[in-house]
């Protein structure tokens, strides 16, 4: 939960691709699982193919065909291939599957126990599904390192977008009900008091660890970070700069198995021990209380919110200069409030918009101000205020109007292109081996080596 490469996890994506109970209900003669293609020593499982499809039928795709996906799933695991053999990609076995566990726990948490958990996701052991998050992880990791370095240089020219305008205009999707938004979110401040009490309840489990209790059984019993307090409060091999400064700070300043005082952090209240320091990457465990705001503390972070609108209202400061001055929200202060959608740009699909912010949105016009509602963030409670920048009703791209967009589909073909030449690039010298189930399969790329007739 304090981990800045944030523990999140989809839980219906992750129920539909380990949903399939490979050994229940076969037919007979019916293939348990095997292996439908080999990358240098990368692995596409048959499973891997059907479980893609699947997702791809429950999201609505039109056509599945399975050579297709087997084609997408062989060339991301050669970008994986490559990247683990490039030396300017940083090796993190070891972060990724402690954040594998990680994940295992936070879905624990959601669950009675852990064998309830097992049957619902259809594993059988905790192994084997802390094994299959695992893998995800490190494809998805290494998939996007090697994307990323094979793409870093690319760009397009205005000409560019052009072209790439005109030449798929008939083919551009038409745009739905846009609208733009800003805002201004403040975490409520805790009392005095409230703060008091919090770090008195850390002493107080501090006190009784020195008097003979562990600091594990402590950690399960108090600590409020589903991430770790149903392991005894331990994250392993944490590398530095993955922990908040707060967290970071008082743990490396520790001797192994040493307590630190309380400390805060943006999550609330803390006290660490450090298990072991080796280099850059450490073990410790901690306590976590959270700074969970009464109804006090909220009404009081909402009446500073209103008064901060009026004074936008009234002319005194603009919406953005306010936005830097009182915002919490790091991702928005620094670009006027402005709040970003899927793909990076002002502009958020009505349709996509939470139904508590539709709530706080409805009757409002263009440039006005809701008034200060309650919110989360991060499973933090938060106040906002959101200015409503501007409405985009549906239409057809075009240029004048989706200039930005149409440059990011311009720009997005050409990463493509420039994968395909690097993965046609590696063909000659990576062992490459598909089923015979796929041997009437018609793939972009030479996949099979075959012979090219001239």
């Amino acid at each position: 939960m304090i981990n800045k490469l944030k523990i999140t996890f989809l839980l219906g994506i992750f129920m539909m691709i380990f949903s399939s109970n490979m050994n229940a209900q076969l037919k007979p003669g019916e293939l348990v699982d095997g292996i439908a293609a080999v990358i240098g020593d990368e692995i596409v499982l048959e499973s891997d193919v059907n479980e893609q499809m699947n997702y791809a039928k429950q999201q609505g795709a039109s056509e599945t065909d399975k050579c297709d996906f087997l084609e997408n799933l062989i060339s991301n695991k050669l970008l994986v291939y490559e990247a683990k053999k490039d030396t300017l990609i940083e090796n993190r076995s070891a972060a990724i599957k402690e954040q594998a566990n990680a994940k295992y726990r936070q879905l624990l948490s959601q669950f009675p126990d852990e064998k309830t958990m097992l049957a619902a996701y259809k594993f059988r052991n905790a192994y084997e599904m802390k094994n299959a998050i695992e893998k995800i992880d490190v494809d998805q990791y290494y998939g996007q390192a090697k994307y990323q370095r094979v793409t870093e240089k690319a760009d397009v020219t205005p000409n560019e977008v052009t072209d790439f305008y005109n030449l798929y205009k008939m083919q551009l999707p038409e745009v739905k009900d846009e609208i733009s938004l800003a805002q201004i979110m403040i975490y409520p401040k805790l009392t005095d008091a409230h703060k008091d009490d919090l770090i008195k309840r850390l002493n107080k489990i501090k006190q009784d660890i020195a008097a003979g209790e562990t600091f594990e059984s402590q950690a399960r019993i108090y600590s409020e970070d589903e991430g770790s307090a149903a392991n005894g409060g331990l994250y392993k091999n944490i590398f530095k700069g993955q922990m908040v400064k707060p967290f970071e700070a008082a743990a490396l300043n520790l001797q192994e198995n040493e307590i630190s005082e309380p400390i805060e952090s943006e999550f609330g209240y803390h006290i660490i021990q450090l298990i072991r320091k080796s280099g850059k990457v450490y073990d410790a465990r901690h306590i976590l209380l959270k700074a969970t705001p009464t109804d006090d503390e909220m009404k009081t972070a909402k009446a500073k919110l209103d008064s901060i609108k009026n004074l936008v209202l009234d002319g005194k400061i603009t919406f953005k200069d306010a936005a830097f001055k009182f915002s919490d929200d790091k991702k928005t202060k620094f670009n006027a409030g402005i709040i970003s959608g899927a793909d990076g740009s002002d502009k958020i699909e009505r349709e996509s918009i939470p139904g508590s912010i539709t709530y706080e949105l409805a009757g409002l016009n263009k440039g006005d101000i809701t008034s200060a509602f309650e919110d989360e963030d991060n499973k933090r409670k938060v106040v906002k205020i959101i200015k409503l920048e501007d409405v985009i009703p549906a239409h057809q791209i075009t240029l004048e109007t989706d200039y930005n967009r149409i440059k990011q589909m311009a720009l997005n073909k050409k990463r493509n292109e420039m994968i395909e030449k690097f993965v046609n690039s590696k063909l000659p010298t990576t062992f490459i081996s598909i089923d015979g189930r796929y041997d009437n399969c018609k793939f972009k790329a030479n996949w099979k080596k075959e012979s090219i007739k001239k």
